[in-house]
């Protein structure tokens, strides 16, 4: 039963996300100048907030590095907010008449919780570590 409902939520995952695409390039064929000016003003804020990485930290490796990790820093919250919470109905929810599935819960929130930890310090390390230990 568990891997029929794994399966059916896989199929429905990758046909959300194929009628998405599908969608978003519909979109992309109906694009009027505002829109286009506007695509055009996100994209070059990403790249002048790279080259603002860039001249922060002194390198081409250095500023692309720390701006990935904060692009990672970003998206990890809402990531692991979800992975927390299936944890919760797990360990909550149906973990009250399956022990094992109680067990699973509890290790789904301690690991998206370590992972949060991870995320959200790991731009802070590598940029002490740049500033001060690269002399």
């Amino acid at each position: 039963m568990k891997k029929i409902t794994i399966i059916v939520i896989l199929f429905m995952l990758i046909m959300g996300l194929f009628l998405y695409s599908n969608q978003v390039y519909a979109q992309t064929k109906a694009i009027d100048d505002t829109t286009e000016s506007k695509i055009i003003e996100i994209k070059e804020n990403a790249t002048n907030s790279l080259e603002d990485y860039k001249e922060k930290y002194g390198s081409d490796a250095y500023g692309l590095v720390a701006y990935i990790l904060n692009i990672i820093r970003i998206y990890s919250i809402p990531f692991c907010f979800l992975g927390i919470a299936i944890g919760a109905i797990h360990q909550y929810v149906i973990g009250i008449r399956k022990l094992d599935t109680l067990e699973r819960g509890m290790a789904l929130m301690v690991s998206f919780i370590t992972i949060l930890i991870i995320c959200q310090i790991l731009p802070l390390a590598f940029a002490v570590f740049v500033k001060f230990g690269r002399g």
